[in-house]
């Protein structure tokens, strides 16, 4: 080994341990920061399950909390996540005395994929089965990021069940259209994919790694909750249901929107941004918009009070 490679070499070795050492500080950060998620919890197990069977073979896997018969609230989750996404919110919600119903989309969590499509459209299909299964009256139903495009695949394809059924729309960092398009298309989808990516979010630093789905106050337990729901999901379906996502485009179709609908965007949300927000509310009409200063994508963890506060608002006689 000459001079130089051995100092190039040092030089690399250096660069690799002082990048772990400032994860290793910022993990120490992330841990002792204050969780708006830790003082109201939900039991997970204090629920009534139900299943609603779909055509296709998939079964949805939800549960029911909160007093027989007050005000309903239905939670739909992200893309790789599960209802637990919502847990934050959804106690808040059964404090309040609201019914809140939370279920797993299908092929995430405990609810089966079957053999339909991975369309945002059939994620539609599926909420409104939800919603006849549980009964839904004057709900409000709020999404977030692919949950909130299943409440936009509804709202246009099935606008009886939500004449009948829905109240009110929440949208949580989401989108109607644009979604990893243009130039990161290709490479988002190669990621999404990719068995060699879930082997490093699996190790040490894999946390570290899903800092860019939070805002301005990352905490150690959403970055962590926000991988295992990642992994959890094959790599397959991760990328069948990205191209789902990255299909939609539902501009045309909202401007028909009669219900009540609120926006809600982080500012520094960098997989739904800001200006896709800030569109999507301005294709539906009268949409209220709610730009959450310094939060990023994780809406439902980062700001559980605030989403809480917003649901109930539209829960309240007009």
């Amino acid at each position: 080994m000459n001079r130089r490679t051995a100092v190039v070499g040092s030089a690399a070795a250096g660069a690799v341990a002082a990048g772990v050492a400032a994860v290793v500080l910022a993990d120490r950060r992330w841990r002792a920061a204050e969780d708006p998620c830790a003082a109201t919890v939900l039991d997970p197990g204090g629920g009534r399950a139900f299943k609603v069977e779909r055509p296709d073979g998939a079964v949805l896997d939800g549960a029911v909390f909160g007093p027989e018969g007050a005000p309903l609230v239905v939670l739909s989750h992200c893309w790789t996540g599960t209802r637990a996404v919502w847990e934050p919110v959804a106690a808040r919600l059964v404090a309040a005395g609201r019914r809140v119903v939370l279920y797993d989309q299908r092929g995430h969590g405990a609810s089966t994929l079957g053999d339909g499509d991975f369309t945002v459209d059939g994620l539609g299909d599926d909420l409104a089965a939800v919603l006849e299964a549980v009964d839904a009256r004057d709900a409000v139903v709020a999404g977030h990021s692919m949950g909130g495009m299943t409440l936009q695949a509804l709202a246009i394809s099935h606008p009886d069940v939500v004449a009948r059924r829905v109240r009110a729309l929440v949208l949580a960092g989401t989108a109607g259209f644009g979604v990893a398009t243009g130039l990161v298309a290709a490479p988002v989808r190669l990621v999404t994919g990719s068995r060699a990516v879930d082997r490093v979010l699996a190790g040490r630093l894999g946390p570290a790694l899903t800092r860019g789905s939070v805002g301005r106050r990352p905490r150690q337990a959403h970055l962590v909750a926000t991988r295992d729901a990642w992994l959890s999901l094959p790599a397959d379906v991760r990328r069948r249901f990205l191209a789902g996502m990255q299909a939609m485009d539902y501009r045309a179709g909202l401007a028909g929107l009669k219900v009540p609908t609120t926006v809600v965007v982080g500012s520094r949300d960098l997989l739904t941004p800001p200006r896709l927000g800030r569109a999507l509310a301005a294709a539906i009409p009268g949409a209220r918009l709610v730009e959450v200063p310094g939060a990023g994508h994780m809406l439902p963890f980062e700001e559980p009070d605030l989403l809480a506060d917003l649901i109930l608002a539209e829960g309240e006689p007009s």
